[in-house]
């Protein structure tokens, strides 16, 4: 398959690893809303919540509830959306299914953040040491 996210669970790509067990992956978003957004990738490919399994999607709960308090206590974010974008007209750009977990800060803008070098890996490892 041409998918990026499965090119990145494959380890064909590289990718800011957060979180994996054997049915997803946790990764820094490389085009983050805020410093410490997470996606949160079932390693099953489907294109989107209308075709992924029951079963994988009720899998994918546990790790996103404790990857969210990761990112929060993580970042010292005050609030944390919780994000799927289904479809193109939805803003969904890569076609795997994927849930954003986004770090909120009062007064924050919904711009998109860059990362200087080596705040990928130093904001991964805080999010980790928090699981």
């Amino acid at each position: 398959m041409n998918c990026v996210f499965c090119k990145i669970i494959r380890g064909e790509l590289p990718a800011e690893k957060v979180y994996e067990d054997e049915r997803a992956v946790a990764f820094l978003d490389i085009k983050p809303n805020n410093l410490g957004h997470v996606l949160l990738v079932p390693k099953e490919h489907a294109r989107n919540i209308f075709d992924i399994s029951e079963e994988t999607l009720c899998k994918l709960v546990p790790p996103l509830k404790k990857i969210s308090h990761a990112v929060k206590n993580a970042t010292g974010a005050s609030g944390i959306n919780i994000a799927m974008n289904n479809e193109l007209s939805a803003g969904q750009i890569i076609f795997h299914a994927h849930i954003h977990i986004i770090p909120r800060f009062e007064g924050d803008s919904t711009e998109h953040k860059i990362y200087r070098d080596g705040e990928m890996g130093e904001i991964a490892g805080k999010i980790r040491s928090k699981m």
